[in-house]
């Protein structure tokens, strides 16, 4: 049995709230989970959570695999950082592990992206290109 940290949805239609779960890898998202580790709220802004550390410590421990956006979640709040440095050794009592995750600011269109939505409103054929810098020779 190879179990898996992963996230279980809880919660309403459209307010959707998540458990961190051990489960088994077999078993479907939200069906039988062998103990339930924390919570993730990513309705607040910013999202909330909370982890049993000493728990998802143990299970780490005796193998269990977290699931991508669990390893993210856990890299955000420092929780991974902590569990590698248990791991080789080291004393991670100096680090603290986060609460709130802040978001990722949102990505900007770039020029000629911007030059096409305006292309579209005026109806012409092509985007007017952007005046392109001093283009410099390869260094070989």
């Amino acid at each position: 049995m190879s179990v898996r940290i992963r996230l279980r949805r809880m919660g309403k239609k459209k307010q959707p709230t998540y458990r961190f779960v051990a489960a088994d890898s077999r078993s479907p998202r939200d069906g039988r989970f062998i103990e339930m580790l924390g919570w993730y709220n990513p309705i607040d802004k910013p999202a909330r959570l909370q982890v049993d550390e000493n728990r998802t410590y143990d299970w780490l421990k005796r193998g269990a695999q977290p699931s991508d956006t669990v390893l993210a979640l856990y890299r955000q709040i420092g929780l991974w950082e902590k569990w590698e440095m248990i791991q080789k050794g080291q004393d991670p009592a100096a680090l603290k592990i986060n609460d709130r995750i802040t978001e990722r600011p949102k990505r900007r269109k770039g020029k000629k992206a911007v030059a096409r939505a305006e292309a579209a409103k005026t109806g012409a054929d092509k985007p007017a290109e952007a005046p392109a810098a001093a283009e410099k020779p390869a260094e070989e």
